[in-house]
C-alpha cells in the first residue's frame, strides 16, 4: 500500500503503476462544496436530503439544519415551474433521475425564506456507489436571473426593431418582411391579397399651423384607428413620414374596398385638441389595389400609390381600389 496521509490512501495500484488519488474525508469535500458558486442538495434514495451547502443557503435563505433530514416533497425545496406549480406534482426530478440514472436540467424557479421566487438553473444528476449502483442524486442550482434579464432585453431590442417609434405600430422594415411573406403564400396557395397605402390628409398644414406634437399625436392616432378599422389577420403600420400601408390577406376587391372606406369614415371622426378651442379634424386618402400573379413587392406598391394619387386630386378624405 502507499503511504497515508492524514489517515487516507494517497496512491492505488493500477497494474504495474500507481495514481496519486485525493483524500476521501467528508470534511474535505464539505469544504470545497461550501466554496462553490452554486447551490448543492444531496439527497438519497427516500429523496432525504443529507447536506446543503453555503451557497445553497445563500440563495434560498435556509440554513442546513432546516434542510437536512427533510424530504423534497416538502414545499419549500420544490423546484418552480413557469406556470407556478411544483415541479413534483409533475414528476419529481430526483425519483426521475435515480429511476433511469439520466440526468435532467431545467429552468425554473425556488421559493426562497422570505417567500420571493428566484429563477434558477436546475440541474438533477445521479450519484452512484463503487459498483455502479444509484444510491441517491444530486441537485445543483444557480440564480439565472442575470440570464433572464439580458434574454429579455434581447427581446425587447428585437421587438423594438420592428416598431415604429413614434406610432409602436409596425414599421417599414415589419411590412417589407411581411409583403415579401405574402407575396410567398400566394405563390403557394393562389389565395390573392390586397395592400392600402394610406397617406394622412394636409399633414404638413397641421405641423405648419399647429407644431410637431400635433401632428405627431395625428400620427398616433390614426395608427390606433387603423388597428381598429382592419382584421386581426391583416398587418398595418407607418410606411414613411405620413403614409401607412396595410396588408390585408385573403380578400376580394369588394372586401378590400369595404375597408379602405371603413378606414375613411374612422379617421374621418377623429379631431384632436389644436391651439385654444380650435380643433383639428383629420382625414386620410386610400388607395388599394389586389396583386397580380407577376407583381413585385414593388410594382404592387408603386400600383396603389398611383391609386393614392387618384383619391388625393379627386378631392381627398375618399379611398380608391382596384
Amino acid at each position: 500500500m502507499g503511504e497515508r496521509i492524514n489517515g487516507a490512501a494517497s496512491d492505488v495500484a493500477l497494474g504495474e503503476s500507481k495514481v496519486q488519488v485525493m483524500p476521501t474525508e467528508p470534511g474535505l469535500y464539505k469544504e470545497l462544496l461550501d466554496h462553490v458558486s452554486d447551490g448543492v442538495y444531496v439527497a438519497d434514495r427516500e429523496r432525504r436530503f443529507l447536506y446543503c451547502n453555503e451557497a445553497a443557503f445563500r440563495l434560498t435563505g435556509y440554513k442546513a439544519d432546516e434542510i437536512v433530514g427533510q424530504f423534497c416533497r416538502d414545499h419549500k425545496h420544490c423546484p418552480i415551474g413557469s406556470v407556478g406549480r411544483d415541479l413534483c406534482q409533475r414528476g419529481c426530478l430526483l425519483s426521475a433521475c435515480m429511476n433511469d440514472g439520466g440526468s435532467r436540467e431545467v429552468n425554473a424557479f425556488i421559493r426562497n425564506k422570505r417567500g420571493r421566487r428566484v429563477p434558477v438553473l436546475f440541474r438533477v444528476q445521479p450519484v452512484r456507489a463503487a459498483d455502479g449502483s444509484i444510491i441517491g442524486a444530486v441537485e445543483i442550482f444557480k440564480d439565472d436571473s442575470a440570464r433572464r434579464v439580458d434574454r429579455r432585453k434581447a427581446e425587447e431590442m428585437q421587438r423594438l426593431a420592428f416598431l415604429d417609434s413614434l406610432t409602436k405600430a409596425p414599421n417599414r422594415r415589419f411590412l417589407q418582411m411581411s409583403l415579401q411573406t405574402a407575396m410567398h403564400e400566394y405563390q403557394v396557395t393562389k389565395v390573392r391579397f390586397g395592400v392600402l397605402l394610406i397617406d394622412l390628409d394636409s399633414f404638413k398644414a397641421i405641423n405648419d399651423s399647429f407644431g410637431h406634437a400635433k401632428g405627431d399625436r395625428a400620427l398616433q392616432r390614426a395608427a390606433k384607428t387603423f388597428v381598429g378599422a382592419l382584421r386581426p389577420t391583416d398587418a398595418v403600420g407607418r410606411w414613411g413620414g405620413d403614409e401607412f400601408l396595410a396588408i390585408v390577406r385573403n380578400v376580394s376587391i369588394e372586401i378590400l374596398n369595404d375597408l379602405a372606406k371603413r378606414c375613411v369614415a374612422m379617421v374621418g371622426q377623429i379631431s384632436i385638441s389644436g391651439n385654444g378651442s380650435r380643433p383639428i379634424h383629420m382625414s386620410i386618402s386610400v388607395g388599394g389595389t389586389l396583386n397580380r400573379p407577376n407583381d413585385t413587392a414593388r410594382s404592387l406598391v408603386g400600383r396603389a400609390d398611383r391609386f393614392l394619387y387618384e383619391s388625393k386630386t379627386s378631392g381627398r378624405g375618399c379611398a380608391t381600389t382596384r
